[in-house]
């Protein structure tokens, strides 16, 4: 059993950061709703626990809260922003509305340097996203920091391992955060930090062996890298001869897509690998569809139909495997409680209950940055590795408007070109997500002597750490220029190319 921090989520939208900032130290950390029970805090024996922010003020009458009884559990906490204000109003201490409100960069004085500002520098620079702030603190606290509008910028108890603090270390502007973030863990909580990649693969190809002993397994593979590295756990843990792959070519990939997932498991892996051409399947079901969550839906039900057949000609098919992250999980509570759910997690919507099929996820633990880890101890080839998120209705949503094969040839062609040009400048890696989308528009252009009504074609390109948030990626203008000039001159159908240069939020990363 691996040592645990335990993170409240209190609705900010940094959670998920502070679970990846905790990971990035070897230490195994979880995020439930701020409502979950002491008896199952408790249940989970964490050495630390970690109040999240959050958007409420503590004072309201509806304000999420917790049980005063956790601090008496003898377990370091730790408050960020909402959460240090949590701590205070429930000790005694006073939070009120800010005269001034705090957004942005501030710069932090170090009062006690030790616990968790150990060897961290005086005046650094700290993020800050708040308009309450305490005006007083609890009995048995202390000063452990401030700012020229924050005097309680950060608190503590010593005695009893509770602290408080008023910026978030979690987010790449605190200067410090990761070095305070490990004084916490470390230092206040204990920890050894036993999380690695290595000891994920030992645990899960065991459990996974134990779970399935001489059961039937299938995969849905993508060629992506979570569905790579599931089926991979899988061949791992009960070899090749029951399991099954099964890839669906839906037509609505990028150019040589196919043949590079069968190409790179039949070269490295003896996985049984079925392929499946259903592209007539799936072009015809979107036939005169323009709304992108009919695309979702159509594309869903129609893999699911193919996907059923194929199972159905393996005979007795016990489990399904599926590449399901963290952050899906995550997604599917919120820190309202269970009933407010954002989005339901299964990768293949409604499959397991009409094929009455066991789920095995071996991947709901993890982050994709974790995800590439494992996958590079599996030995998964680089190419997949690096490759950039692609989304499941694959080119569908990359085309505004109805999807026709005229269609993605041309935005196959024009993608291709841009990401050839990306990795020939060396800045693929650089780049989180990049691809090109095609726009029901069609605008007017010369091409020699003659008169061109053609396509415009948008190029999109983000970085980002976790798709969580992304800004638009400041791409070359000679680059640009290249890349412009070989798809209007190449691809015939368009004569016009635009970029994206809008941020996650407001803007989503994909187009539909």
């Amino acid at each position: 059993m691996h040592e645990l921090i335990l993170i409240l989520d209190f609705g900010s939208q940094f959670t998920q950061l502070i679970a990846r900032r905790v990971r990035e130290h070897n230490v195994y950390s979880e995020i439930h709703p701020y409502n979950l029970s002491l008896k199952e805090i408790k249940s989970r024996n964490p050495k630390g626990i970690i109040l999240s922010g959050g958007p409420r003020s503590v004072y309201e009458d509806d304000a999420p809260t917790i049980r005063k009884d956790i601090f008496d559990f003898g377990i370091p906490i730790l408050g960020i922003c909402y959460g240090q204000q949590i701590i205070a109003n429930l000790l005694g201490g006073k939070v009120a509305k800010a005269e001034k409100r705090e957004y942005g960069k501030a710069v932090i004085f170090i009062d006690k340097r030790e616990g968790i500002f150990k060897d961290v520098r005086d005046l650094s620079t700290v993020w800050m996203s708040h308009g309450d702030r305490l005006d007083s603190m609890p009995n048995g606290f202390e000063v452990a920091a401030h700012t020229d509008n924050s005097p309680f910028a950060a608190i503590r108890d010593k005695r009893r391992n509770i602290y408080g603090i008023q910026f978030h270390p979690e987010v790449v502007h605190t200067e410090e955060g990761k070095k305070i973030l490990k004084n916490f863990l470390f230092d206040i909580a204990k920890c050894k930090g036993d999380w690695t990649s290595e000891s994920f693969v030992s645990e899960t190809t065991k459990k996974i062996r134990d779970n399935v002993e001489e059961g039937r397994v299938i995969c849905a593979l993508s060629g992506g890298v979570d569905s790579s590295v599931t089926a991979l756990l899988l061949f791992r843990a009960i070899g090749g001869e029951n399991f099954t792959c099964i890839f669906v070519d839906n037509g609505l990939l990028r150019k040589g897509e196919k043949e590079q997932v069968v190409e790179t498991f039949a070269s490295n892996f003896e996985i049984d690998l079925r392929v499946v051409d259903g592209k007539n399947r799936f072009l015809e079901s979107l036939k005169g569809v323009t709304d992108p969550e009919e695309k979702r839906k159509r594309i869903g039900n129609t893999f699911i139909e193919i996907f059923e057949q194929e199972a159905k000609k393996l005979g007795r098919v016990d489990f399904l495997a599926q590449g399901t992250l963290y952050p899906d999980l995550i997604e599917s509570q919120s820190f309202k409680g269970p009933s407010f759910t954002i989005k339901t997690h299964h990768n293949v919507g409604g499959l397991p209950e009409k094929m009455n099929l066991k789920l095995i996820e071996p991947l709901k633990e993890l982050f994709k940055d974790e995800v590439r880890k494992v996958g590079k101890d599996l030995g998964l080839p680089q190419e997949i590795l690096r490759r950039h998120p692609f989304p499941g209705p694959g080119l569908a949503v990359r085309i505004l408007g109805e999807v026709t094969e005229e269609k993605l040839n041309i935005l196959r062609e024009a993608d291709k070109i841009y990401i050839d040009e990306i990795k020939r400048a060396g800045l693929y890696d650089e780049i989180w997500q990049a691809f090109a989308v095609l726009l029901p528009v069609k605008s007017v252009g010369v091409m020699g002597d003659s008169r061109t009504y053609e396509n415009v074609a948008v190029l999109r390109a983000v970085t980002s750490l976790d798709g969580m948030t992304a800004d638009w990626y400041r791409m070359p203008s000679d680059l640009l220029q290249r890349i412009s000039n070989r798809i209007i001159n190449e691809v015939r159908g368009i004569n016009r190319v635009v970029y994206d240069v809008s941020s996650k939020p407001p803007s989503t990363i994909e187009w539909e």
